[in-house]
């Protein structure tokens, strides 16, 4: 048996691993159900946003809260279903392959969410500003460049952080200490040197959390300075409202996963509690961003009123018609 520091090249690989889940809590079947909820809303109010976008709404603003909306949508998809299904059926095996499709899907997606609103924080800085200058500045090329350049960097970076997996060996306990394939959970069940997968998952933290957190704790900052130049309350009020729905993005994304890592690094929680206040930190965002977006963005509400009255009446003239 290999030690956690052996130099072996030999790598041993487990076919199948094991989510362990929750543990002795009753009526934990209920709080599947509440999950299998969040995602059917999720699916919904996403897809609601989605296609208003999609039929009039060609803006580069608009560019990136549908690039947001499809990130909440293919997140979840990797992280709910798999979670019911896991629990609900007493099926908590998974492939080897399967477990590392999981833990890429889930955070890339992830990864796109924290970057997608570093996106829309600088939309908003530019917009207050550099008022006169927004349009030049800000284009659906120059957006559209945005976003595939964070697709591609995304991609990369997860993909060369589930690489670091393949690496390893599982020749103990193939017992993943969480409820999907998780990147920490899932390295330190090896029994070969992982000092590589802790300066990854350090890399990452820091690569899509803290520094997305610091660009938009900037930017706001110089929001702030640009709202206080303009002399009229009203103006600095209707300024800031644009940015209310987006602060309320940040505010929901990332002050509970925020508060996980800190609170696994300060104190020591039982693991229950982290497995949910997880599983919430990620499943309840892509359900609260398009409501937050369909409720506080005038665009969105008057387009779709305009489809509502569009199909109503649509649906008069044909009645009339037969």
């Amino acid at each position: 048996m290999m030690s956690k520091n052996s130099s072996s090249n030999v790598t041993v690989r487990s076919g199948f691993f094991f989510i362990s889940g929750f543990s002795n809590i009753p009526h934990s079947n209920y709080y599947h159900i509440f999950l299998s909820f969040v995602y059917v809303v999720t699916m919904l109010g996403n897809s609601f946003v989605m296609i208003i976008i999609y039929r009039g709404l060609h803006t580069p603003k608009y560019m990136a809260i549908f690039n947001l909306a499809i990130a909440d949508v293919c997140q979840s998809t990797a992280l709910i279903p798999n979670l019911i299904k896991t629990f609900l059926f007493d099926s908590q095996e998974i492939t080897y392959e399967a477990c590392l499709a999981n833990l890429f899907f889930v955070f890339f997606f992830s990864c796109m969410q924290s970057t997608t609103l570093v996106i829309l924080a600088y939309d908003r800085f530019v917009a207050i500003c550099f008022p006169l200058r927004y349009h030049a500045v800000v284009t659906n090329i120059s957006m559209g460049v945005l976003i595939t350049v964070t697709w591609t960097f995304n991609s990369a970076v997860m993909s060369f952080t589930v690489g670091l997996i393949t690496r390893l060996s599982f020749c103990e306990s193939t017992v993943i200490d969480s409820f999907f394939c998780d990147h920490g959970p899932l390295y330190r069940l090896a029994c070969n040197d992982y000092s590589l997968n802790i300066m990854m998952a350090y890399f990452n933290i820091a690569t899509f959390i803290f520094l997305p957190l610091t660009l938009i704790g900037l930017s706001y900052i110089c929001i702030l300075v640009a709202l206080f130049k303009i002399t009229s309350w009203e103006g600095r009020l209707k300024a800031f409202k644009t940015c209310f729905s987006h602060l309320t993005l940040v505010s929901i994304f990332y002050i509970p996963v925020v508060g996980t890592y800190i609170t696994a690094l300060t104190v020591s929680i039982h693991r229950n509690a982290r497995i949910i206040n997880t599983s919430l930190s990620y499943s309840l965002p892509p359900m609260i961003n398009p409501i937050v977006y369909s409720l506080n963005t005038a665009d969105i509400k008057e387009f779709a009123k305009k489809i509502f009255r569009s199909t109503r009446c649509n649906r008069i003239a044909t009645a009339l018609e037969k």
